[in-house]
């Protein structure tokens, strides 16, 4: 693996602006940012009464605020995160091209909805658990990876088992707060991978880190959303302030592992060549490029079936 910060390096790095903390509320689910625009995170699971800055934070600089999200305190992080999407996503252009998901079903279900045709008969990992999921084990193989793990759940540590074998990764964007993204990511990187949520910052260089689709948030209801959020809201947000949208980042990629693909095809056939014109010579050690073209190979295959992932991904 890389280095495991460079994604934030990536966030803080696209963050310009001198907007100031208007208001930030940490709910039961959900924690919102205003600073110019609207940003949410994901709010820490347990609660604490020992943090040692609320009442201080209105009047601040959003972006240092926003260096936040490199914090190990869990709510610190969370902060963070919020005030980041606060001041990214307010005028993303991605988001502004982003495909709202319309649908039946209930509102925190319908990405799954939206790509369930491409997901039949397909080895699907969640990671974070989305209240009524279960519903789509009869669609689907299903595993779900949660923190905190019930019934139908697997701990933890089973990601390091079953995300390279999947065929699509639904991964909660609240690992970008946790700081879990990268590993994940690195795990998923043979999968078609959805970046999903809320939490969700919308950035197309998110591509770089093996993210094929971003499925984040809309904020259609400003009112609705703040008042749902004070209020403890958890998906009735789906309902009462925000709508789920789609936007594929991964074409890009797609393009560039084609074009990885022929070059590697090119190395490989002058390579053989210079082998066939060592042996015609009569040498008898083995060729010394020997284990690049094994290796050339082994690359090969790995993105010929990522390739061919993406591109059912995107055809059905």
């Amino acid at each position: 693996m890389g280095n495991p910060w460079s994604v934030y390096e990536l966030l803080l790095d696209k963050v310009w602006s001198t907007a100031v903390i208007e208001e930030l509320m940490i709910g039961l689910t959900w924690t919102r940012c205003q600073a110019g625009g609207t940003g949410l995170a994901m709010s820490p699971a347990i609660a604490t009464r020992t943090l040692p800055w609320p009442g201080t934070l209105r009047g601040q600089a959003a972006i240092d605020i926003a260096g936040w999200v490199r914090s190990w305190q869990p709510h610190e992080a969370t902060v963070g995160m919020a005030t980041l999407n606060a001041l990214l996503n307010q005028d993303s252009p991605l988001l502004a091209q982003a495909q709202t998901v319309v649908g039946e079903g209930p509102a925190n279900l319908r990405i799954f909805e939206y790509f369930l045709p491409q997901l039949r008969g397909k080895r699907v990992v969640v990671v974070g658990r989305y209240p009524g999921l279960q519903q789509y084990q009869q669609q689907f193989d299903l595993e779900v990876l949660e923190r905190q793990a019930g019934e139908w759940d697997l701990p933890d540590p089973a990601c390091e088992y079953v995300l390279g074998k999947a065929d699509w990764v639904f991964l909660t964007a609240s690992s970008l707060t946790n700081k879990t993204f990268p590993r994940l990511a690195e795990l998923a990187s043979d999968a078609t991978l959805v970046l999903m949520g809320p939490t969700v910052p919308w950035l197309p260089e998110l591509a770089e880190f093996g993210v094929d689709f971003l499925a984040g948030v809309r904020i259609v209801d400003e009112e609705a959303l703040r008042q749902t959020v004070m209020e403890g809201g958890g998906t009735r947000i789906f309902n009462n302030g925000v709508q789920y949208c789609v936007m594929d980042i991964g074409t890009q990629a797609m393009q560039q592992h084609k074009v990885d693909i022929a070059d590697l095809f090119q190395e490989r056939d002058r390579l053989k060549q210079e082998m066939e014109q060592w042996y015609a010579n009569r040498q008898t050690n083995r060729f010394p490029k020997h284990q690049r073209l094994e290796l050339i190979d082994q690359q090969l295959s790995k993105l010929d079936s990522r390739y061919k992932r993406m591109w059912d991904a995107r055809h059905i």
